[in-house]
């Protein structure tokens, strides 16, 4: 569920690129290459993942293998050099077979669109996946990526906090109005304990959940305009919330310089409620935190709209296994592979249906937000996204250390209006 990549990556990869044409080039392996027999075939998986996670992810690779003899998952851990590796992969026409992947407006061009093997495959069952998990693979109605996993944002309380303050647990349904006088509430300085955590650093992606609540967006639904939509008032309002929460003392800073993650605060019992997608919530019960989840607060009068963390798998277009890498992929999104991984939650209605996820109170509230993420995010709708997000990023940073957000929005659309022509 990787964030966005930079120009000097973009950079690398063009070159890389340019020299290969010049070149032989490396190609990915092929059945006969590698260090295994000459019957063996050698199929590369790059994953961005680490820790338990790709432990979970090898132990899948495994029994891909046993159940097709012959066949070596090479698993290339990338960790957070996934995307320079990748992009030198493509550059030098040597890519993996099969990736992780979530920036298809960069890669699309570089990978085997899926549609005819999602139509025609029957094992892949379909129908069995969150229909809202497919939006995220596509650019231009192409489907690019198989969903593996995702993960919506919910807000997470310590019930402890909410009971010693005598505040009643906040419940599906709440508004923003609701959720600012909890955070009151909840406040105790002279214990340095606050109601809410408010990033430092914000990821604008996240931001759009807000924003597409409050009724606006950053960019029209054509991806051509800005003007009007990331200076909207409408999202103003939902920016400078946070930032009046960090001025009024009901919220604070985390995660800048020479301050803790948000995750730790709250571990730590100082902050009472906290927004995130699932990573966080293991950590928490480990730490003992009496813990909550809650679908995010509403606008008055408004709908709720949620934002999706997603992970997908696609093919490189240079494989040259790409029926065996299809077949890796139904394997790793079947309902036993699915069960296997616990870092993100299940694409499949069966598994959720099974384990009974959608009625654990924990759980519930990420599927109640999925069924109101189908908001496109922004960086799927103009190629030029990236440079426009600096001059978001900065401002939106600003709003939190005390800047008016109308002011710096309307600042931010000047200065990236000539990335928009």
């Amino acid at each position: 569920m990787k964030k966005q990549v930079s120009l000097i990556v973009l950079a690398a990869a063009l070159m890389m690129s340019l020299s290969a044409c010049g070149g032989s080039g490396g190609k990915a392996e092929t059945a006969g290459q590698g260090g295994g027999s000459g019957s063996e075939k050698t199929l590369r998986f790059a994953t961005w993942d680490t820790g338990d996670a790709l432990k979970i992810e090898q132990d899948i690779a495994k029994k891909f293998e046993e159940s097709h003899p012959g066949t070596k998952v090479q698993v290339e851990a990338y960790a957070d050099g996934f995307d320079q590796k990748l992009a030198a992969g493509f550059g030098a026409a040597n890519p993996p077979d099969v990736m992780y992947m979530w920036d298809f407006p960069t890669y699309h061009q570089s990978l085997e669109p899926l549609d005819s093997y999602a139509d025609k495959d029957k094992d892949l069952n379909i129908d069995d996946f969150y229909k809202g998990l497919f939006n995220y693979g596509k650019i231009d109605g192409t489907l690019y990526g198989i969903p593996a996993g995702f993960t919506t944002r919910v807000v997470y309380y310590n019930k402890k906090l909410f009971d010693e303050a005598g505040v009643p647990y906040p419940k599906d349904g709440w508004t923003w109005p609701e959720f600012q006088e909890m955070a009151g509430k909840l406040t105790d300085k002279s214990k340095k304990q606050y109601g809410f955590g408010v990033r430092a650093e914000n990821d604008t992606y996240d931001l759009q959940g807000f924003v597409w609540s409050n009724g606006s967006s950053f960019i029209s639904p054509d991806g051509k305009t800005i003007d009007g939509y990331m200076n909207s008032k409408e999202t103003a309002e939902a920016i400078q919330m946070f930032g009046d929460m960090v001025k009024n003392g009901s919220a604070v800073l985390t995660g800048g310089k020479g301050q803790q993650s948000g995750d730790d605060i709250f571990k730590a019992g100082k902050i009472a409620m906290w927004e995130s997608g699932i990573w966080p919530l293991e950590s928490f019960r480990q730490a003992g935190v009496d813990v909550g989840t809650v679908e995010m607060p509403a606008f008055p009068g408004k709908p709720v709209k949620g934002v999706l963390a997603e992970s997908a798998l696609s093919i490189a277009k240079d494989s040259k296994q790409k029926d065996l890498a299809w077949e890796f992929i139904k394997f790793y999104v079947s309902d036993a592979s699915i069960k296997m991984r616990v870092a993100d939650l299940p694409v499949r209605q069966s598994v959720v249906t099974e384990l009974k996820k959608d009625q654990d109170p924990l759980y519930k509230p990420y599927y109640t937000m999925l069924e109101r993420s189908d908001n496109t995010p922004a960086f799927l709708l103009n190629p030029k996204w990236n440079e426009v997000n600096r001059q978001l990023s900065a401002a939106v940073e600003s709003v939190m250390h005390g800047s008016n957000a109308q002011d710096v929005l309307n600042q931010a659309v000047k200065d990236s209006e000539r990335y928009m022509k």
